[in-house]
């Protein structure tokens, strides 16, 4: 196919797609008067969703663009290198989600400029950037955005996107809109893989050749701050330091039944078992609550800050910003979104810090982590809830396994570091 012939072809597929946002926008409205109802964030701040954010001048600024919580605790190591090897520059993180800001604030302060971003509408991410900027868009793991990407790339702004995964589910998804999705990879500058076989799925979708490079994942990265260890030894001694404790992390809807179906077996052979819920998004905080209580047991809120006592038979992790304190504090892990279709979270958390990893069946968004987690021995995988309990019981009951698995996990992490090494010098090279 002729050159003009293709660029024609990607022009008109991005125009029918931005015809097709504006059109969407009433229901994006209604979407976020929805979630309101749960989080009221969502009826915040609506001017940013649409490139009405604050003027930045001055320094040279680096955008960073994470989706929500995990992509900004991902991109947290990566955002205080650039914040220590780039003090010239200011950063600005954006995200789409009110847990995802709130996490900004939580980790940098005032250290960093913040606002969500745009929809993808030509219009608001021609005002965004015209109000910012920025010298680098650095993207988080698989956020590809034609316009955004498009619009980057005729202002000679480069696009960067670290941290990519891409599993065979997401490129099959890709692939229903193959022109599209070819046409918005060939905008962007880097394309800094996890592994090898998201570099190549990245390269059957379109990107060019030149653009990707295997660097590893950022998510083994962790930052674990000096008195981490020192705040969960208070927390386990609140909890009772001759209670079993197993946490529950992540968890989606549909999954807390399994979760609790699975704390009733494991009570019946663990009776000093305390069970940390903490779901993964903050509007289900008092449902879940609710649901803990209609099944017969006694719910503690850890924001309430009330005491632990030996009646008490789950702690609901309802705070931002404390999941690795209450990992360490635990004595085993079950990492959530993976007994049902989301694809699981990173299990590298509890690793880090000598916690056995257990997870389900659905881990394709952490296929290559799941996988080296059992080749290491630092954790299992399990397909349902009866698994689920017989896996955390064994780990309980056999204190050598438990530590032998936290041991493999810790080494896991420490052995697969490097990617922030790596990514640091690509994203020089732009700078």
């Amino acid at each position: 196919m002729p050159a003009e012939t293709l660029l024609y072809g990607m022009r008109a597929v991005r125009t029918l797609y931005s015809v097709i946002l504006y059109l969407m926008v009433p229901v994006a409205v209604l979407r976020l008067l929805g979630r309101g109802l749960r989080n009221r964030g969502y009826w915040r701040r609506w001017g940013e969703r649409f490139g009405f954010v604050p003027v930045l001048r001055g320094a040279p600024l680096i955008w960073i663009h994470a989706v929500s919580v995990g992509e900004v605790r991902a991109a947290q190591p990566l955002a205080r290198r650039l914040l220590e090897s780039h003090p010239d520059h200011k950063l600005l993180i954006t995200t789409m989600t009110p847990t995802g800001s709130e996490q900004v604030t939580a980790l940098f302060g005032d250290a960093v400029a913040h606002c969500y971003v745009p929809y993808d509408l030509p219009s608001a991410v021609t005002r965004f950037l015209e109000r910012t900027r920025p010298r680098l868009a650095l993207i988080m793991e698989t956020e590809l955005w034609p316009n955004i990407f498009h619009l980057c790339r005729a202002r000679s702004i480069p696009v960067f996107v670290a941290n990519v995964r891409m599993s065979e589910q997401s490129m099959r998804r890709y692939l229903r809109f193959k022109t599209l999705t070819a046409a918005t990879l060939r905008q962007v500058s880097m394309l800094a893989a996890q592994s090898a076989a998201d570099a190549a799925r990245l390269r059957a979708l379109g990107a060019p050749d030149d653009a990707v490079r295997v660097t590893g994942s950022i998510k083994f990265e962790i930052n674990l701050p000096a008195s981490l260890r020192e705040v969960a030894e208070v927390l386990r001694d609140a909890w009772g330091r001759e209670r079993s404790i197993w946490i529950a992390a992540s968890t989606h809807e549909g999954e807390e039944e399994q979760v609790l179906a699975a704390y009733e077996e494991i009570k019946s052979r663990v009776p000093s078992l305390l069970l940390v819920l903490v779901p993964r998004h903050p509007e289900r905080f008092a449902g879940m609550a609710r649901m803990c209580r209609r099944a017969g047991r006694r719910v503690a809120l850890h924001s309430a800050r009330a005491p632990i006592d030996a009646a008490t038979d789950i702690v609901l992790g309802d705070s931002m910003g404390e999941l690795q304190v209450f990992f360490m504090a635990s004595d085993v892990a079950f990492i959530g979104g993976s007994l049902v279709a989301s694809g699981g979270h990173n299990l590298l958390e509890a690793a880090a810090v000598g916690v056995p990893a257990v997870f389900g069946p659905h881990m394709f968004n952490f296929a290559e982590i799941s996988q080296l987690t059992l080749e290491q021995g630092a954790g299992t995988q399990v397909r349902d809830a009866g698994e689920l309990a017989r896996a955390v019981i064994d780990y309980l009951e056999r204190p050598d396994l438990r530590f032998r698995a936290g041991e493999s996990g810790k080494r896991m992490v420490a052995q697969n570091r490097g990617a922030l090494d790596r990514v640091t010098q690509l994203i020089d090279g732009f700078l």
